[in-house]
This record gives C-alpha cells, structure tokens and sequence, in this order.
C-alpha cells in the first residue's frame, strides 16, 4: 500500500495521526487552529503534528495548536476568509491562491520558471521570498520566514496522454482559485475550470473535467490515481505552502510564545521538503503499479508556447519590474 511505504519513507511510525491531531491540553493559555487543505498522511501534515508537538512542549502548555486537515474547516477560499475573521489563526496556503488577495504573491509560480530545486530555494529563501513575504504583511496577515514544499506540478488526465502543447487544446482542466492558472492554461489553449480542491476528486470522477495538475505526492495521498489514467511529467511551475497566521491573533501571543511558533515551524521546513522532494521522486513507481501511465513531454515546447502566446509579457507587466527582475536574478535567465 501507497501509505505503508509512505510512513516507513518518513519514519512515522504510525497513520493514527487523526485523533492526535485534535489532542487537547489542559487549562492551555491559548488554544488555537490550524487548518489546511491535505491528508494527515502528506508530508505537511507529519511535520506539522511534530512542530506543534513541540510548542505545546516548549511552552509549558499555555500554548495548543489544533491542526485540521483535509480542508475540514472549509474550501481554501473559505478558510482564506476565515483566518483575515480570525475565526482560523493559522493557515497554510498556495502563493497562487493566496494571490486572490495577495496579487503579486504568486510571482514564484510563473510556469517553467524553475529549473529545479536548488533554483527554488536560492530564491524562496532569499531575496524573492522575502519580497513575497513583504507583499503578505501589507494585507494583514503574518507569514512565517521559511516557505514549505508542496513540488512541481503534473498534469494527470482520464482522456488522453499529454505529449505536446497541442494536446492541452480544449482540455477540460481543473485549476485551483487563481488568476494565474487560468491564464496559463488558456495560453496552452484548455478550457481552465476553477475547482476548490475539496471537490477535485469529485470533479474528476463525474466527469466535469478531464484532468487537473498537482505534485505527484498530491494525486497519491489523494487517491486521484483511482480517477486518472495519464500523467505528464511537465514540471510546469513550482508550488509551495506559505504558513500564515491572523495578526490579531498573532500579535496576542506574549512574545515569547511567538518565538517558540515560529522557531517550530520555520525548524520543521527544511525536513518537510526533503520529505516532499523524496516523495515525489519515489511515489511515480507506486503510481505506475496502481495503473497510472507516465510520459516525458519536452518541457521546452510548452515554455516556447507560452513566450508566443504572450504569457510571460503579459505577466511581467501585472507583477511590475521589480518582482520579474527579482524572479528572473533568482533564476539567472529573461524570461520574455
């Protein structure tokens, strides 16, 4: 099984991660919530339990973080809503949704920008990220310094294998809530339908789109390999998970406990991506027993698609000079 190897892979141990996710302490200070949108059993989730292990260890108990996963606590865009309320403290969340707010947060996901990960984290881990972090607080929220890994992103299909950019034309494609998706997709000429990640599996099944794009890890501890028969191995853009807390409820913390949060979950990124980047490296073997058929389309072709149709001008202007001259010093090429 896809999740027995997993656990081994991360030294887990154990999937009874659920009902510990909602431990309670007693007579905790501060109580709060945590939620985001995957399973327990994706690599976030581990670290995550294991880093508010730690605060709840390291402050004595004044501080519980409950984590729900699995969007328990409601559709990104929902709970996007709720941690502005503060009715959620914390939230992890895509650049390219939290983009729908903070528009220039998703300038780390311009497709085919990222050669590979050492490119990623030269840039997330510097000057771009702290760019992005800048562009977060304007809007009232609190992000953490290190940003967490979710991959480079697939697309899988029920229909068809995608070999060439011309075989995205037409294509029923889910994308999640972000005008950046769905403009690219419309480059490549699909028909780009915006889903909440709650419902993908949902939408796959039914039939209302044809396919959808997320890091292998995502289509494995979702169970979309029961739902896709095709994946193309196209590495179209870099995907990540900023941790972002309410400010209000932030800044209601004595300072201390502050320090302990975020030196917990800053500590727990750099694990959380190896563990992510080693997942998906390992888990196409597993996809491929459980029925999934992988092509190696040449990326180029598609980045070519994208410069004729326009694509990186047009955001080059949205996201202004001094974000694209960050992201392109970042991976040390123009990209229009």
């Amino acid at each position: 099984m896809i999740i027995n190897r997993r656990t081994m892979l991360l030294g887990t141990g154990t999937l009874a991660l659920g009902a510990a996710f909602h431990t309670r302490a007693n007579a905790a200070e501060f109580t709060y919530k945590f939620a985001n949108n995957l399973q327990t059993t994706h690599p976030l989730n581990i670290r995550l339990k294991e880093a508010t292990d730690k605060i709840l260890e390291e402050s004595g108990g004044r501080l519980q973080i409950n984590v729900f996963p699995s969007s328990q606590l409601g559709n990104d865009t929902e709970t996007l809503t709720q941690l502005r309320s503060g009715a959620t403290e914390f939230f992890s969340l895509s650049p390219l949704i939290l983009s729908t707010l903070v528009p220039n947060a998703a300038i780390s996901g311009i497709g085919f920008a990222f050669p590979d990960y050492a490119a990623v984290w030269k840039a997330m881990d510097g000057e771009l990220g702290a760019y992005a972090r800048a562009e977060i607080e304007k809007k009232g929220l609190v992000p953490m310094e290190k940003i967490w890994d979710n991959g480079f992103r697939q697309i899988t299909s029920s229909s068809k294998p995608i070999n060439t950019p011309d075989d995205l034309s037409g294509f029923k494609i889910r994308v999640p809530p972000s005008p950046l998706w769905q403009s690219m997709f419309t480059a490549f000429g699909a028909a780009p339908t915006t889903i909440n990640f709650a419902e993908v599996y949902t939408a796959l099944s039914t039939g209302t789109v044809d396919g959808q794009e997320n890091p292998l890890a995502i289509a494995s501890t979702a169970k979309l390999y029961e739902v896709q028969k095709n994946v193309a191995m196209t590495n179209h853009m870099w995907d990540g998970f900023w941790f972002l807390a309410n400010k209000r409820s932030w800044e209601a913390l004595p300072e201390d406990l502050r320090e302990i949060v975020a030196k917990n979950l800053n500590g727990k990124a750099d694990e959380q991506r190896a563990d992510t980047a080693k997942l998906n490296d390992t888990v196409r073997e597993e996809l491929t027993k459980l029925g999934m058929t992988f092509t190696d389309p040449d990326k180029a072709a598609f980045r070519a698609k994208l410069k004729d149709a326009g694509f990186y001008s047009e955001w080059k202007g949205k996201f202004g000079d001094e974000a694209w001259g960050i992201l392109e010093k970042a991976v040390g090429t123009s990209l229009t």
